[in-house]
C-alpha cells in the first residue's frame, strides 16, 4: 500500500481492485463501486460512504 501511495503522491493514477474498504477509503481520491459487475456508485470516499446503493450492496436491505 505504501508504494501505491508514493506513486499517487507523484501524480500517477492508480487503479486498485480491493475488497478491504478501510484501505480503499484511506488511499483513494475517487472510487467506483461495482456490484455483480455493474457500476452502482462513483465519487469521493465521503460520497461513497453515504451512498444508499453502496450500503444496500454491502450490508443488505
Amino acid at each position: 500500500l505504501e508504494i501505491l501511495m508514493t506513486l499517487n503522491e507523484h501524480g500517477l493514477a492508480v487503479i486498485m481492485i480491493e475488497h478491504i474498504m478501510r484501505a480503499v477509503m484511506r488511499f483513494s481520491q475517487r472510487i467506483v463501486v461495482l456490484d455483480a459487475g455493474q457500476k452502482i456508485a462513483e465519487g469521493t470516499p465521503d460520497e461513497i460512504v453515504q451512498n444508499p446503493d453502496v450500503e444496500r450492496a454491502y450490508l443488505g436491505e
